[in-house]
């Protein structure tokens, strides 16, 4: 695929984010054949920001998000600053057609992880990170049927990225803990609780951050210092209606919220 080709696709796919419009796949022309080239087509999103990167989302960590948007494994996607927002934050769902909060880990980078050949370890990565944060992922996607159009496509759609909530920054004993078997309390006002863990997310969040910091790697792209990186989702993904107010709690590690304006 040419870089003009790509930034088409690209442009094309923020046209139907910033209007709230939907297409069915991206034109012949245009369309990714390759995870490589999804995200070639992803990378040019970075222009419409005039911040630099926040940093990175990964979707489909279990076998059940995988099912859900049709890949066969995860794929990561950029969180442009423009997409943030803090705790407790009222958001509009809009056209949103996703409509779910999801529950999840975001680690804040200490320094920058390079592009190198051999892969990151797990240890190795977790020296780099400098935070731990708790938040809310609203992802959507720009076409109509987002479980049929395949991984490069959805990639090329920024992996689902959408709307992000940045959490209280959680006490330093999270360095301590095992996430894998940390309970996760998801609820939506009165009407809906879930329940999950840390294992839903590759196994552990910290795996999926490991995943993350080897995937930019091979693209060639470093996983910088200051990027914050969220993990997934720890429990099945919250439904939510204009008006809902959504809680999530970390327990030990404290909670974070975000309400819906009644469109």
């Amino acid at each position: 695929m040419q870089i003009e080709s790509a930034k088409a696709a690209s442009q094309l796919l923020v046209r139907h984010w910033k209007e709230g419009l939907v297409l069915d796949a991206l034109p012949p022309a245009l369309r990714p054949a390759t995870r490589a080239e999804g995200y070639l087509i992803q990378s040019q999103i970075e222009t419409i920001s005039t911040s630099p990167l926040f940093g990175w989302k990964i979707a489909a960590t279990s076998s059940a998000g995988q099912q859900h948007i049709g890949v066969e494994g995860p794929i990561v996607g950029r969180l442009l600053t423009e997409m943030v927002h803090t705790g407790d934050a009222t958001l509009h769902l809009g056209a949103n057609r996703m409509r779910v909060a999801e529950a999840e880990f975001a680690f804040r980078m200490g320094r920058d992880l390079p592009p190198r050949d051999r892969p990151y370890d797990q240890s190795e990565v977790f020296e780099a990170v400098a935070a731990l944060y708790l938040a809310i992922e609203i992802p959507d996607s720009r076409f109509a049927n987002y479980a049929g159009v395949g991984g490069p496509q959805l990639i090329a759609d920024n992996a689902c990225a959408h709307r992000f909530v940045l959490g209280p920054q959680a006490p330093v004993s999270w360095r301590s803990l095992d996430l894998s078997t940390h309970r996760v309390v998801g609820r939506v006002g009165n009407r809906m609780e879930r329940e999950g863990l840390g294992a839903n997310v590759l196994g552990d969040p910290r795996q999926a951050l490991t995943w993350c910091a080897n995937e930019l790697s091979t693209l060639g792209i470093t996983l910088a210092a200051q990027q914050t990186v969220t993990t997934g989702t720890c429990l099945v993904p919250l439904e939510v209606r204009p008006g809902d107010s959504v809680s999530v709690d970390f327990g030990m590690l404290g909670q974070v919220g975000c309400h819906f304006a009644a469109d």
